[in-house]
């Protein structure tokens, strides 16, 4: 297997950074007291974090934080969590429908491998539009598109802007609420190893993040080299002429 200089200076990249974490954490002491000092000390900076993370994405975060407000030693509210999740979820799809209905199809050309998933969720939000906008965030593999193609879709702003907070709202509570129960019954269940799960989770919940990112970068480079000898032919093809 051959490898770039570009992909070698990455994993370089990528192990420096984790070993320089690494050390820090070491440096500072056992990660549950690392946690400790961070939620102790800096416990006012997890509502702005929660905001601007789920601006992007980001349920994993509110899970994993309302796990930790469940400990109940933390000066962590659950309804500030979820509001928070709520506020940073509707102001990213807001803008991403914005996107969408300014910039258009030729944006979907960005996702050349979600062919289907694209037109999937074309006919989702052309024959149920309010179900499909209230719902498409629990719904894995079109969660980041679909407020693009609502936009593209032309669904009314209005419309959009109502559907899009309730949905948030649903969204932010259940997830933020939901990892409060999961807390719960990790500390009844697994009592003092409930910080091991949640540690595995996490770890499980980036090597997944991290498959998907390189599974999809495949397949778009798989998209490009089939459409590449096309337009190598063309060119001969024209000078020919």
């Amino acid at each position: 297997m051959r490898f770039s200089k570009t992909r070698i200076l990455l994993v370089a990249g990528i192990v420096a950074v984790v070993g320089a974490v690494g050390f820090l954490l070491s440096r500072l002491g056992a990660p549950a007291d690392v946690l400790e000092t961070i939620l102790t000390q800096y416990g006012y900076l997890l509502y702005p974090t929660i905001l601007v993370w789920t601006f992007i994405e980001g349920e994993t975060v509110v899970l994993i934080a309302g796990a930790i407000a469940s400990e109940g030693r933390y000066n962590i509210t659950v309804e500030l969590l979820a509001l928070s999740a709520l506020a940073g979820s509707f102001a990213g799809d807001q803008l991403y429908y914005y996107i969408g209905r300014r910039y258009g199809t030729p944006l979907l050309s960005r996702w050349p491998t979600l062919g289907k998933k694209i037109d999937w969720a074309f006919h989702l939000v052309q024959t149920h539009p309010t179900v499909f906008i209230l719902s498409f965030r629990f719904i894995y593999g079109i969660r980041n598109i679909a407020p693009f193609v609502i936009g593209i879709a032309g669904v009314p702003r209005l419309r959009y802007f109502i559907l899009n907070l309730i949905a948030a709202a649903i969204w932010a509570h259940s997830f933020a609420w939901g990892g409060y129960l999961l807390g719960r019954a990790m500390e009844t269940w697994l009592g003092e190893h409930k910080w091991t799960m949640l540690g595995g989770f996490v770890l499980a919940a980036l090597c997944f993040g991290l498959f998907g990112y390189v599974r999809q970068r495949r397949r778009m480079r798989a998209s490009e080299a089939q459409e590449s000898p096309g337009d190598a032919c063309a060119v001969p093809g024209q000078s020919s002429d």
